[in-house]
């Protein structure tokens, strides 16, 4: 019996911000080439954005013959998907100051216990252990998004219940949002909510959209989200940037530290959030280690050298 299971997902070098690169490898891995020029067009709505906007990926990949399916799931239903010779994106934590990603899983090997990202380069893959992958996974609810032709999605029974339905909510709200189109996200949210009550994603999105605009029903939110997943590490960092700003240094500690706990690497600039927090409390030492990680998992930020003369004022 084979130990390794990996699926042949071609090389792809090109991407837009509306064209991510996991969607046209997985969408020329079903032999659907997706222009990139449509991709280009569509990405002068969004002049300022950074980053991938990965529901403008999925409804190119839709206009031109492909099916899609957002749900959470499991690390065995990912390992059948593989097993079906479907190729799941997942939702995953960023590094330094991306605070979120997508990653296409290509495979896993049983013996080894490890999860195969895509990487586009000949003959390389990602190996990630199975139990960091899913506690980095957990994070984010466990969202996988599935893109095949519709009728391979049919013929595995995918669930398209109300849950997945709020779930391609939250992606649509994120697009309005991303458009300046705040109130029409906010509808959206709540109807995701309507459709599953205890759907952290659109409970933690629209806290953050309530935080943008400095209103206290963001708190309530943020706490939904963290009882549908204790491990939602953006609702633990919305609440310690809403008590930041409404100085109330002892709790945005608190809650910057509990992100921290869950997840020590996934957003930089966290740490130099609690250094602030903790520099308003008198906590020197703490303060100055917080700076200092900072930087450390932040090498080339912009602001090095005003927080290095923080530092040495210390």
């Amino acid at each position: 019996m084979e130990s390794e299971h990996t699926l042949p997902v071609p090389i792809i070098n090109e991407e837009n911000i509306c064209l991510p690169l996991v969607i046209s490898a997985v969408s020329k891995y079903w032999g659907v080439d997706l222009p990139l020029s449509e991709a280009v067009e569509i990405a002068q709505n969004y002049p300022n954005v950074k980053g991938s906007i990965l529901v403008e990926g999925i409804e190119l990949a839709e206009r031109h013959g492909l099916s899609s399916v957002i749900v959470n799931s499991t690390l065995k239903e990912l390992r059948k998907m593989i097993d079906m010779g479907i190729p799941p994106i997942v939702i995953l934590p960023g590094m330094k100051d991306v605070v979120q990603h997508a990653s296409l899983i290509i495979g896993y090997d049983e013996l080894e216990k490890t999860i195969f990202h895509y990487i586009p380069e000949p003959d390389r893959i990602g190996a990630i252990p199975d139990e960091k992958f899913d506690r980095q996974w957990r994070e984010d609810d466990r969202l996988m998004l599935l893109l095949a032709p519709s009728d391979i999605l049919q013929e595995i029974k995918i669930d398209t219940s109300k849950k997945e339905k709020a779930n391609r909510l939250c992606f649509n709200a994120e697009k309005l949002r991303l458009q300046g189109k705040t109130s029409e996200s906010i509808i959206l949210l709540k109807n995701a909510l309507d459709l599953d009550s205890s759907n952290s994603t659109a409970a933690c999105m629209l806290a953050g959209i309530l935080n943008d605009g400095n209103s206290a029903e963001a708190v309530s939110y943020y706490n939904k989200s963290i009882k549908s997943n204790q491990y939602c590490y953006l609702a633990y960092r919305g609440l310690g940037n809403y008590f930041l700003k409404m100085r109330n240094y002892s709790e945005a500690e608190a809650y910057y530290t509990k992100a921290i706990q869950i997840d020590q690497y996934r957003f930089a600039p966290i740490y130099k959030n609690r250094g602030l927090v903790r520099l308003e409390q008198k906590k020197i030492d703490d303060a100055k280690q917080d700076f200092n990680t900072y930087l450390k998992q932040m090498p080339d930020a912009s602001d090095r050298v005003n927080i290095e003369q923080a530092i040495a004022q210390l």
